[in-house]
């Protein structure tokens, strides 16, 4: 029952990133990037609060490396965030799409080198199709010049998809030695100190409620959709390995690119319709075998 337990996680995951990653586009070009991150953030430390607040007695008392766990994993976070950010800055997002499929097998390394969490033959073969599946889904017809990659940027986003990938082991490590909840409520509570601080020291305080109240359907949507996904993600890599909750919920890229076929009357490739297929075929293999 656990393992069919985390496998529904992992799902909710999927879709709630899969539909968020519209909401985050929308409210970073409405209200900007660190003010849509503090909202997010803000909004999930508030609400966690009463359903963690008996345990802060246990972190705060320093009585083991719990807090040391959750600083670090919040640290790496926030750094794999300043590097996505800089990178779309100062590069195109369409660039850097395919290189988002690096978290999986560096948090796979990670998992198996660190905790000993083991993957079979047909788990392996079946996340790397699935690793070639969301890649193919990301590449456009401009990925294939040799300029577009040694474009500004790129190397940026592969710094930040090799620290996601280490947060995410981090992230899937923490959940582990205290709760889903309260790993969440602690990173939302450290970012929210940080892009306050942030805010407030480039004066970007001072229209950040009217923008919000301007915009509040769409913020409100992008806060819960986002929150949402990371506490699905921490509750299923308590049931099952890291590597393959994650498997399954990165498989979100997939869920974005069909939303953009309805959505937005997006037109596919026929090798983004084959990464597509091959990626939820492989994601759907992946859940049945855990199970």
């Amino acid at each position: 029952m656990s393992a069919e337990l985390g496998v529904l996680f992992a799902i909710g995951a999927l879709l709630c990133w899969g539909f968020g990653d519209f909401s985050i586009q929308r409210a970073t070009r409405k209200i900007g990037d660190w003010e849509a991150l503090f909202v997010i953030v803000a909004l999930g430390a508030v609400v966690l609060t009463p359903l963690v607040y008996k345990d802060l007695e246990i972190l705060f008392s320093f009585q083991d490396s719990t807090f040391l766990v959750l600083t670090g994993v919040s640290v790496v976070l926030l750094m794999a965030a300043l590097f996505d950010f800089e990178a779309l800055k100062k590069g195109k997002i369409t660039i850097a799409e395919p290189l988002l499929a690096l978290e999986v097998p560096i948090t796979a390394v990670l998992a198996v080198f660190i905790i000993n969490e083991g993957l079979g033959i047909v788990e392996i073969f079946l996340i790397t199709i699935l690793i070639a599946g969301l890649i193919l889904i990301s590449l456009r017809s401009h990925h294939l010049k040799r300029k577009v990659w040694l474009e500004k940027g790129v190397v940026l986003m592969i710094c930040g998809a090799v620290l996601m990938g280490i947060a995410n082991f981090m992230y899937g490590f923490a959940t582990r030695i205290t709760n889903p909840l309260l790993t969440n409520w602690f990173i939302d509570v450290f970012v929210t100190l940080i892009c306050l601080f942030y805010l407030m020291s480039n004066k970007r305080t001072g229209n950040l409620t009217r923008d919000i109240m301007k915009n509040k359907k769409i913020v409100f949507f992008t806060a819960a959709f986002d929150n949402l996904a990371w506490i699905f993600f921490a509750f299923a890599v308590t049931f099952i390995p890291i590597t393959i909750a994650l498997s399954i919920s990165e498989s979100y890229i997939a869920v974005a690119a069909l939303l953009g076929l309805a959505i937005n009357k997006e037109i596919l490739m026929r090798h983004q319709k084959i990464g597509l297929a091959t990626a939820l075929g492989s994601a759907v293999a992946l859940s049945v075998m855990v199970i």
